[in-house]
């Protein structure tokens, strides 16, 4: 009969177990042979984690979204972090948070919300525009998903699914979402600071905020820019339309 490990060895494997869920909040959907590959693990010690923690409610396996042409055989699997795992890793001033805003809106109105979530994001706009005005206007979609990324966000950016053309950018991680599911001044706030930044309309198609696996902004090509750009749908909750000024 196998021991179970006890003492410092569980610890040990809790800890691993607890690495392996933070990368795939911050990295997933991302394949077992890259968390392992990443963390120095074998095929056999990456699935036993994924395993409890799939068990545990944590993180769920899905099927690989298909980019390009893909030849026969069974799809690519994916493992990413759920809600229940999400909200393992929020913190304990997110209620804090989230009362301090009510009290704001309780007091001052929700026109001191709006202007609190643009001065929270004013910092990101100021330490990033120097960065992104080094680089061809092509470039800054992806020097700003590695900016985010260096702030926590776990940023992606590719090309969009056709039609439509233009770019994607993913943030596979929100250190505010759950203040920003009562608060959407947050993400339309942040909203704003990216189209400034990348000097084309943006919209966001979906937030971790109303429940989807990952924040997804579109970035409108540049070369059918257009002035405004005022409807975003998100996926999530029945795909139900909303109207923001970006």
């Amino acid at each position: 009969m196998a021991r179970v490990p006890a003492g410092p060895e569980r610890g040990a494997e809790n800890g691993t177990r607890a690495h392996v869920a933070r990368l795939i909040l911050e990295h997933g959907p991302i394949t077992a042979s890259t968390l392992g590959e990443r963390l120095g693990l074998t095929p056999a010690a990456i699935r036993r984690h994924l395993d409890n923690l799939m068990h545990e409610g944590m993180v769920e396996a899905r099927d690989a979204r298909p980019h390009g042409r893909r030849g026969r055989g069974r799809p690519a699997r994916v493992f990413a972090i759920t809600e229940a795992g999400r909200d393992a890793f929020v913190h304990g001033y997110d209620d804090l948070a989230s009362s301090a805003m009510r009290f704001l809106a309780e007091k001052a109105g929700p026109e001191a919300v709006t202007e609190f979530a643009r001065r929270q994001v004013a910092d990101l706009e100021r330490r990033y525009r120097p960065l992104l005005e080094q680089v061809r206007p092509q470039q800054r979609v992806r020097l700003l998903a590695e900016a985010l990324s260096s702030d926590g966000y776990a940023a992606s950016a590719g090309e969009a699914p056709a039609p439509g053309g233009g770019e994607q950018l993913c943030q596979h991680h929100c250190p505010v979402a759950h203040v920003a599911a009562e608060f959407p001044e947050l993400c339309e706030a942040e909203v704003e600071v990216f189209g400034r930044l990348l000097g084309t309309p943006v919209r966001r198609l979906a937030t971790i905020a109303h429940g989807d696996g990952v924040c997804t902004t579109h970035v409108t090509p540049r070369d059918i820019n257009t002035d405004e750009m005022k409807t975003c749908q998100s996926p999530g909750d029945g795909g139900q339309r909303h109207t923001e000024d970006v």
